[in-house]
């Protein structure tokens, strides 16, 4: 059984993933933070008090400490893009949270210590691993990132997927079926799908995400089989609908050939706006008072 974090309010993911992956995804108690960050907000480009983000940060970092001595989390600067970095080429030091942050939507990872953080306060977030422990990812997933014909999601595993390669042995890929017409690229893509694991984290629910017609369209004109993922609202014509955004990444990662998709099933306990007692809300609060804190979901390897 894996250690448990510092705070028992936070997720550990239910998932296959191997001893040597750890994952973490918090919640918005058991931090310092005053009213309308109350209490553990992780985001400090959000109008919250820098010495409560940092010891909130630190609380963090206590928690990943007890599982995996000297890791270090890594946030990022998500601008909703498609940019995915890579936390090998970064040396593990402490990161402010004050402190210019890299920019980019998704990390991946395949040394130890190295810890992909995303936070969220709607959108979706994905860890990645796969069945060998080798490399992991974690994923802001909103729906500006995850539409299009090559979204976060698509841009990610092409960096997952390399990365794993390149730590995998090449006997350790190979097959008979190589020499028959099957392209060798083709095959290699369909051996290091199944072996990938994804872990959907809280996201705003089917039931609270309204959006317009403009939305709908993102990810219909690349895909009409969205459509079944967003459901009118009113009278026809109006252009409002309900959208799934936990199953439209679901439906991105399958038809990337992803068959292991565990977490957020899109039912009521997931959603962000519908339990503001245990997750931020960005469409909830920043109605409401204004702003909204950061939680995090986070995941490395030991």
């Amino acid at each position: 059984m894996k250690p448990a974090p510092q705070n028992p309010a936070w997720t550990v993911p239910d998932w296959p993933a191997p001893p040597n992956v750890h994952a973490l995804c918090t919640v918005r108690q058991g931090g310092c933070s005053a009213a309308p960050f109350d209490s553990f907000n992780l985001g400090g480009h959000v109008g919250d008090d820098p010495g409560a983000v940092a010891a909130n940060r630190q609380r963090l970092q206590a928690g990943i400490a007890e599982v995996t001595p000297g890791a270090q989390a890594v946030f990022l600067q998500q601008v909703h893009g498609t940019e995915v970095l890579s936390l090998d080429v970064l040396g593990i030091r402490h990161q402010d949270a004050d402190s210019p942050a890299p920019c980019a939507d998704a990390s991946v990872a395949s040394a130890p210590g190295r810890v992909c953080a995303i936070m969220v306060a709607d959108c979706l977030p994905v860890l990645l691993t796969n069945r060998q422990g080798s490399v992991v990812a974690a994923v802001h997933a909103g729906w500006r990132g995850l539409a299009g014909p090559k979204g976060i999601l698509e841009s990610t595993l092409g960096s997952f997927w390399a990365l794993a390669q390149q730590q995998q042995a090449p006997a350790a890929i190979k097959s008979e079926a190589f020499e028959n017409e099957t392209s060798h690229t083709d095959l290699l893509r369909q051996s290091l799908a199944a072996d990938t694991l994804a872990w959907l984290g809280p996201c705003i629910g089917p039931r609270a995400f309204e959006v317009g017609e403009e939305v709908r369209a993102a990810f219909c004109d690349h895909n009409a089989a969205a459509a079944q993922h967003f459901q009118p609202i009113g009278p026809a014509g109006t252009g409002k609908y309900l959208a799934d955004l936990a199953a439209l990444a679901r439906q991105r990662l399958t038809a990337a050939g992803v068959a292991q998709i565990y977490g957020n099933d899109s039912t009521a306990a997931w959603c962000t706006v519908g339990n503001p007692s245990r997750f931020f809300s960005h469409r909830r609060d920043s109605t409401r008072f204004g702003a909204s804190g950061r939680f995090a979901a986070c995941i490395w390897r030991s």
